[in-house]
C-alpha cells in the first residue's frame, strides 16, 4: 500500500469514526501535491460507499488567512451528500470531534464549469445564491495540522447547511453577515473578507477543479469561504447565520 492509500485510509477512518489522530506529516514529510493526492483518494473511498461528491469548498480566501500559512493560493476540499445538513434541521455532536462554524456565500451551478474563466462567465454558469454555514472539524489531535495536513483532511470540511436559493443577480461584493449563537450576536462580518467578492473564488474554484481533472457540474454546489473567523460549537446549540439581502440559514447541535 502506497503512503497515498495509508493515510487516505487513516483519515477517512477519522472522519468517520470522529476520533482524532496525530498529523500526518509527522510520520512522513510531504507536499501539497501529494496532500491532494490524499485527499482524493479519501473521498474516492466515501464515494465508493455510496456518498457522491455534490460540490467543492474553498478555503485560505482570506488573505490575512494566506499570510498567516504562509501560502499564495486558496486550498479546497469535496463536499459530499453526506456532509449536507438541513436548514432548519439537526446535526449530532457525535459526528465530529471538535467543531466549528464559518459564515459563508454559496453557488448553486445550472452549467458546467471547470477551468480559468473570467467572473462573467463564472457567474453566467450560476443558477442560484444562498448565504450558508460551513462546519470544519479537522481531525488532528488539538486543532493543529500544517497546510499538508489540512489539505489532505479535506480542508478541514465536514458539514453544510445552504438556506434559500435566490437569484444571482444580487451584488454579492459587501454582504453584511451576524453570526448568532442561542440568539445572541458572536460574530460580524461582510462578504468583502473573501477574497473582496466571493465571485472571484467562484472563478478560483473553477480554475483548481480544472487544475485536478474535475469539471463542476449542474446542481453541485460551491461554498466560497468564510466571511468571519471559525466559531466553536458545543452540543445543544442553535446556530443562525443572517446575511443582508440573502435572508438566513439555521441548524442545531445535539
Amino acid at each position: 500500500m502506497s503512503f497515498i492509500q495509508k493515510f487516505a485510509e487513516r483519515v477517512d477512518t477519522a472522519a468517520i469514526s470522529a476520533t482524532a489522530i496525530p498529523q500526518i506529516t509527522q510520520e512522513q514529510n510531504f507536499g501539497v501535491d501529494e496532500a491532494y493526492a490524499i485527499q482524493a483518494a479519501s473521498i474516492d473511498r466515501r464515494v465508493q460507499r455510496g456518498d457522491p461528491i455534490v460540490g467543492i469548498k474553498m478555503g485560505f480566501t482570506s488573505r490575512a488567512k494566506m499570510v498567516q500559512m504562509g501560502v499564495s493560493d486558496l486550498i479546497w476540499g469535496r463536499l459530499t451528500r453526506s456532509m449536507i445538513v438541513e436548514d432548519g434541521g439537526f446535526t449530532e455532536m457525535s459526528r465530529y470531534i471538535h467543531p466549528r462554524a464559518e459564515p459563508e456565500i454559496a453557488f448553486l451551478l445550472r452549467k458546467p464549469l471547470s477551468g480559468v474563466v473570467t467572473p462573467l462567465q463564472a457567474l453566467d454558469a450560476v443558477g442560484g445564491v444562498a448565504c450558508a454555514i460551513e462546519l470544519i472539524d479537522s481531525r488532528y489531535e488539538n486543532f493543529k495540522f500544517s497546510l499538508a495536513d489540512v489539505v489532505a483532511d479535506n480542508a478541514s470540511s465536514s458539514g453544510f447547511v445552504v438556506g434559500t436559493w435566490r437569484e444571482p443577480g444580487t451584488d454579492l461584493n459587501n454582504i453584511g453577515m451576524i453570526m448568532n449563537v442561542d440568539g445572541r450576536p458572536v460574530g460580524y462580518g461582510s462578504s468583502a473578507a473573501i477574497l473582496g467578492d466571493p465571485v472571484r473564488a467562484l472563478v478560483s474554484a473553477s480554475r483548481v477543479a480544472g487544475e485536478a481533472g474535475l469539471s463542476l457540474e449542474p446542481g453541485m454546489v460551491v461554498m466560497a469561504g468564510a466571511a468571519t473567523a471559525a466559531i466553536a460549537l458545543e452540543a445543544g446549540q442553535h446556530v443562525r447565520l443572517e446575511a443582508s439581502g440573502l435572508g438566513f440559514c439555521e441548524f442545531r447541535i445535539r
